[in-house]
C-alpha cells in the first residue's frame, strides 16, 4: 500500500480522504445544537437554556485554547496518526453521548470532543499544504474546506434523524461511521515522505517547547495575518449564529423558513467561492508573489456590500443576493488562509501558526455572538451586521498595503 503514496494522483486522494474527516468534524459537533428538544426528555437539566448554553460553550472554549497547542503538536509528530486518533476519539465520544443520561457526563464528553476535534484542522491543512505545490495548494485546501460546510449542513439534520429513530440511535450511527472511517484512514492515509525522520530528530532534541508558540511572531507579517484572520471571523461567526434570526426579522418569515434559506444560501455560495478563490489564487501566485493576498482582498471586498445589504435590506431578492455575495467572498477568503501561512511561516511552525489563528478567530466569534445578542435586544441586529462592514474594510486595507511576502513557499 505504501506504493500508493508515490502515485501522481495521491495528493488529490489525500484531499478526498480528509474531506470526509472534515465533514465528520463539523457534523458531529453541530448536530447536538439541533437535538435539545429530543434530549431534554431524558436529561432534565437540558430543559434549562443556561445549562444547554454551558454544554455548547465548553466545547467552543476548549477547542479555542487547545488550537495553538494542537498546532504545535502537529508540527512535531506524525500527522497521519494525529488525524486518525483525533477522528477515532471524537467519534467514540459521539457514540458515548448516545449512552449517557447524566448531564455532568455529557458535559465531560463535550469537553473531550473539544480537545480531540481541535487536533484535526491544523494537522490536516498542513498535510495538504505539504502534498500540494503552489500550483494547486489553494484549490486543494478550498476543496477540503467544503467538507466543513457540508458537515455543518448535514449536522443540522440531527433532529430529523432523531425524530425518525431516537437521539441515542442518532449519536450511535454518526459515531460508528466515524470510527469505521478512522480505520479506513489507517490503510490509505500517509504522512509526507521522509518527514518521520525529521520528527524523530526534533523530539530527541527536546525542541517541543511552549516557547515555539512565539516562533510565528518572529515575522511581522504574521501580526498582519492574525488581524486578517480574526476580523473576518466576526462576520463569519455572525452569519453562523445570527443570520437565520436576521432573515426572519427582515423578511417577516417564520424561523422554519428563514433558517434553511440562510444556511443553504451561505453553504452553496461558499462552495462556489472556495473553488473560484482556489483556482484564481493558484494561477495568480505564479504571476505575482502577492497573488494570494490579492485574491483574499477581493474576497473581503465582496463582504463589505454583502454585510450592508444583509443588515439593511428589506426584500427577499436583496437579502438572499447579499447572502450569495457573502458566501462567495468568504469562500475566497477561506481558501487562501493556509496558503498565505505557507508564504510567511517556516515549515516547522505552520500548524502552530494556524492553531494560533484558529484561537483568534474563535475568540472573535464568541465576542461578536454576545455583542450581537445585545444589539438584538435593542432591535438593532441588522445595524450590527452593517457596522461589521467597516471592520472588514479596515483590515482589507491593512492587508493590501502591509502584507508583502518574500516567498511562494517559505522554507
Amino acid at each position: 500500500m505504501k506504493i500508493l503514496r508515490e502515485k501522481k494522483y495521491y495528493p488529490w486522494l489525500v484531499v478526498a480522504l480528509l474531506w470526509g474527516v472534515a465533514l465528520l468534524n463539523y457534523m458531529d459537533r453541530q448536530m447536538l445544537s439541533t437535538m435539545k428538544e429530543a434530549m431534554q426528555v431524558d436529561i432534565i437539566e437540558l430543559q434549562s437554556a443556561t445549562n444547554f448554553g454551558r454544554l455548547m460553550a465548553i466545547f467552543l472554549w476548549i477547542y479555542a485554547f487547545m488550537s495553538p497547542v494542537a498546532g504545535m503538536v502537529a508540527d512535531r509528530f506524525n500527522r497521519k496518526w494525529l488525524i486518525v486518533c483525533s477522528l477515532f476519539v471524537w467519534s467514540g465520544v459521539t457514540y458515548l453521548m448516545g449512552i449517557v443520561s447524566d448531564f455532568n457526563l455529557l458535559y465531560l464528553l463535550r469537553a473531550v470532543m473539544g480537545v480531540s476535534e481541535a487536533l484535526y484542522i491544523p494537522a490536516a491543512l498542513a498535510l495538504i499544504a505539504d502534498y500540494h505545490s503552489d500550483r494547486t495548494r489553494s484549490l486543494a485546501i478550498g476543496i477540503h474546506m467544503t467538507g466543513l460546510y457540508t458537515g455543518q449542513a448535514i449536522g443540522g439534520f440531527g433532529a430529523t434523524v432523531a425524530e425518525a429513530t431516537s437521539w441515542q440511535t442518532t449519536f450511535h450511527y454518526f459515531g460508528l461511521v466515524g470510527i469505521a472511517y478512522a480505520i479506513l484512514l489507517i490503510f490509505f492515509l500517509y504522512e509526507i515522505k521522509n518527514r518521520n525522520v525529521e520528527t524523530t530528530e526534533v523530539v530527541k532534541s527536546a525542541e517541543f517547547r511552549f516557547g515555539n508558540l512565539l516562533k510565528p511572531f518572529a515575522n511581522f507579517s504574521f501580526f498582519i495575518l492574525l488581524l486578517y484572520f480574526a476580523i473576518p471571523s466576526l462576520p463569519g461567526w455572525a452569519t453562523k449564529n445570527w443570520l437565520p434570526t436576521l432573515y426572519a426579522e427582515n423578511l417577516n418569515l417564520p424561523m422554519a423558513e428563514a433558517g434553511p434559506i440562510a444556511t443553504i444560501t451561505i453553504a452553496v455560495s461558499s462552495f462556489v467561492g472556495v473553488i473560484i478563490g482556489g483556482i484564481l489564487s493558484d494561477w495568480w501566485i505564479h504571476r505575482n508573489i502577492r497573488g494570494r493576498i490579492y485574491v483574499g482582498v477581493i474576497g473581503l471586498g465582496l463582504l463589505i456590500p454583502a454585510l450592508i445589504l444583509l443588515g439593511l435590506g428589506t426584500n427577499l431578492v436583496a437579502i438572499v443576493g447579499a447572502g450569495v455575495l457573502f458566501g462567495i467572498g468568504y469562500g475566497m477568503f477561506d481558501a487562501n488562509n493556509m496558503p498565505i501561512v505557507v508564504q510567511i511561516v517556516s515549515k516547522k511552525y505552520r500548524s502552530t501558526a494556524y492553531g494560533i489563528l484558529n484561537l483568534a478567530g474563535i475568540i472573535a466569534g464568541a465576542m461578536i455572538t454576545q455583542i450581537l445578542g445585545h444589539w438584538k435586544e435593542n432591535d438593532s441586529l441588522g445595524l450590527g451586521f452593517a457596522y461589521l462592514a467597516v471592520a472588514v474594510g479596515v483590515v482589507l486595507l491593512i492587508q493590501l498595503f502591509f502584507m508583502k511576502p518574500k516567498y511562494r513557499d517559505m522554507p
